[in-house]
């Protein structure tokens, strides 16, 4: 029980890191933008990520993407060691990449660390690594490191152009002043993609360990019991994301607000209302998606309306590096993370 307990705080600590290393997905273009100060726009965007318990529990009325990363791992490969190797390796992960200002995703160093420690535990790929992991489940996740900022690039660069073509003969100031408040409106939205996607990461976590541990008191139960029995569960992660947005991630806000393109409230607009659609639509097909690869993706589409050459494309191939590697290091770190604990 000490064990499982011990592995809930890390889940929630990871939760919190990974709200303010993520806050720059949800406020970087509204801060640098100047529509909010930073003590503002972080606040905001809290909010926005607390709020979306509410959507995600009585709007959408369940929770998939916890049920997706709960099940990325065979049952049978999953115990308190694995989870907690897992999140010892997320952990350290997340904190180096903010230290560096790489805006990595948080969403998938969790992956490759459960999914890394789950093959350490099994041994070797020759001898179950295959079956360890659900492709059913990962395969859709993995292909969406690729889809996630093309749909948002895509969808941002369409809704810039309609936007640029419609205010064309607006008056340059006021329309500034809308977009102005309109960035509001789409910064919320994207907070609420945020907190929806990312909260319910931790929340699989927690019920893969708990499952675990009800299993072997002689409890059979599935990821929507878990969610009804310890429904703490879901408002803790919502609530810990919300408090680590609220601590900010300013190494990362600087890369994701200036370093990519520079953006303008029309555009920020385009970015945010592009990257929230992305993450909405991930969330109704069950699919844990990277808020930062979504956000990134959106902010080089709406550099690109204006030529090419406005994205700093050796920033963006840095940035693509590091979500490459991001899964394979946190996977070999698991593993090390999981060799060593068992030597205890």
């Amino acid at each position: 029980m000490t064990f499982l307990v011990i592995i809930i705080i890390l889940a929630l600590v990871f939760d919190y890191i990974n709200g303010f290393h993520d806050a720059a997905n949800s406020i970087a273009t509204i801060v640098s933008t100047k529509v909010l100060t930073p003590f503002q726009a972080v606040l905001w965007a809290a909010f926005f990520n607390f709020a979306a318990f509410f959507i995600s529990k009585y709007l959408i009325g369940e929770f998939k993407i916890g049920n997706t990363i709960s099940k990325s791992v065979h049952e049978n490969f999953i115990t308190l060691d694995v989870i907690f190797a897992g999140l010892i390796a997320a952990i350290a992960w997340n904190l180096l990449t903010w230290w560096f200002g790489i805006p990595s995703s948080s969403s998938h160093t969790l992956l490759g660390g459960f999914i890394g420690a789950a093959l350490a535990h099994a041994g070797s790929l020759s001898e179950g690594g295959v079956s360890v992991i659900n492709y059913a489940k990962v395969l859709p996740t993995v292909l969406f490191i690729f889809l996630a900022p093309l749909i948002g690039m895509l969808v941002a660069f369409i809704i810039t152009v309609i936007i640029v073509n419609i205010c064309r003969r607006a008056n340059p100031y006021k329309a500034d002043s809308w977009f102005r408040r309109l960035q509001l409106v789409s910064s919320a939205a994207f907070s609420l993609g945020h907190g929806g996607n990312d909260a319910q990461k931790v929340m699989g976590i927690i019920g893969a360990a708990i499952i675990f541990y009800e299993k072997g008191r002689g409890v059979e139960m599935t990821f929507t019991e878990f969610v009804n029995a310890y429904s703490w569960v879901p408002l803790a992660s919502f609530t810990a994301i919300a408090f680590g947005t609220m601590s900010g991630g300013w190494k990362i806000v600087k890369t994701m607000g200036t370093r990519i393109t520079k953006v303008t409230p029309l555009e920020g607009v385009s970015a945010e209302t592009a990257g929230a659609a992305t993450l909405y639509l991930a969330e109704h097909l069950g699919i844990p998606v990277s808020t930062t690869h979504t956000i990134t993706g959106a902010i080089i589409g709406v550099g690109a309306t204006k030529r090419l050459s406005a994205v700093r494309w050796g920033v963006t191939i840095n940035l693509l590096w590091a979500w490459i590697l991001t899964i394979p290091v946190s996977a070999l770190l698991a593993a090390i993370v999981y060799f060593i604990v068992r030597l205890f």
